[in-house]
């Protein structure tokens, strides 16, 4: 029995259980491939459609497989313990682009792009941080501005998950400056529309199966019925409500992965033996193994628990960066023990925690950079007080 099994229902630990099957057999023999080739296989993509994976934020009135959050938390733990390269792309389509429009979107706007997103079609991202904006997401310098029947979208937004092979992308963009914050507008904006661009590629430490780049928008040409929800001035709340829930998913990806990490080098430690018996009989290597499970545990919870707040319509604003900083430093540490724990080894592509430790970096800055995760929890302190 698991150490969380006893907060989920049936059904939970049964699709967790099933996710946790399909990762280890279709998605883990991959991983070492896609990251090495920089690239997310297409056709795992498709697999994963077939299975519901990439509907859990997506009613079935569109296609979808809709699941509560605490289920598409733990599905995103255990495909991000065979390869966050591939959750970060699923959670970019599937959460970033699918989640915020089927919760913002008119039906007709849903009923246009959100059925693509479910197979597989299409792939979806959504493009708020830019060259100048990223832990201030509210500075965005993309404007937009309505001419006619359409808006005219100026910008470039940076770091984008999946920017290299979306379809399309959910846009942020200052509509009415003036406004400040509620001028923030949300965008449909399909990669055919005249003058958008998907730029460079970036080359990069870790997540090296989840693409990343840059969307360019250049007198980019956007219906009037593209404008998310159709209501001007609702951006700003729509971003909100979609950082809350994407700090949560990007954690769990971060506990998968930690997770894995010390799976591999309990394992290890038990098979590799110096002075004539395995090193896990060592004390300092019982203490690394100690740490890194009660850390893994700690993290399950922390998410699984934030998830169901939000599912009980509870304010996540001050757990949910709570759960970001705690599990998105743990990956980091879990994963430079485990290089440590299999020593030479660890350091050599030939076993995957090189790679575990190379993925885990990158957990703090996205979703919000810990410092500013920091600020948020000293802000929400402040204005609800001590429990």
């Amino acid at each position: 029995m698991s150490s969380i099994d006893f907060l989920l229902n049936d059904d939970q630990r049964a699709m967790r259980q099933a996710a946790r099957d399909f990762a280890q057999k279709e998605i883990a023999p991959l991983a070492e491939k896609m990251d090495r080739e920089e690239e997310i296989d297409r056709g795992m993509l498709k697999k994963l459609g077939e299975l519901g994976y990439l509907g859990m934020s997506i009613p079935p009135e569109y296609g979808g497989s809709y699941a509560d959050f605490v289920t598409s938390t733990l599905i995103s733990m255990e495909i991000g313990r065979a390869c966050p390269g591939t959750t970060t792309t699923l959670g970019a389509s599937s959460g970033l682009f699918g989640g915020n429009l089927a919760n913002n979107g008119t039906s007709e706007q849903k009923q246009r792009y959100l059925p693509r997103i479910v197979t597989g079609e299409w792939i979806g991202c959504m493009g708020l941080t830019e060259p100048g904006a990223g832990s201030d997401a509210f500075s965005i310098r993309t404007r937009a501005e309505k001419r006619g029947d359409r808006y005219i979208l100026n910008g470039t937004k940076t770091f984008i998950s999946n920017a290299p092979i979306a379809d399309v992308a959910l846009i942020y963009a200052l509509l009415e400056p003036d406004k400040g914050r509620k001028g923030i507008a949300t965008f449909i904006v399909e990669k055919d529309f005249p003058g958008y661009t998907a730029g460079k590629k970036f080359e990069k430490m870790g997540l090296r199966a989840s693409p990343t780049g840059e969307i360019i928008l250049e007198d980019c040409e956007v219906p009037e019925q593209n404008l998310v929800g159709m209501e001007p001035g609702k951006g700003f709340g729509q971003m909100i409500r979609g950082l809350n829930t994407e700090r949560v998913g990007w954690s769990a990806i971060a506990v998968g992965l930690a997770k894995a990490a010390w799976i591999a080098s309990f394992e290890y430690a038990q098979q590799r033996e110096q002075f004539g018996m395995p090193i896990f009989q060592f004390q300092m290597i019982q203490d690394k193994i100690a740490t890194m499970a009660t850390e893994v545990h700690l993290g399950e919870l922390s998410c699984v628990c934030t998830a169901k707040m939000y599912d009980e319509d509870h304010d996540i604003a001050l757990t949910g960066a709570q759960c970001k900083l705690f599990c998105t430093d743990m990956v980091m540490r879990v994963t430079t023990e485990a290089v440590q724990v299999f020593g030479g080894y660890g350091y050599m592509r030939e076993f995957p925690v090189e790679r575990y430790m190379r993925d885990a970096k990158v957990f703090a800055i996205g979703a919000g950079t810990n410092e500013v995760q920091k600020l948020l929890i000293s802000h929400q302190l402040m204005v609800k007080g001590i429990d």
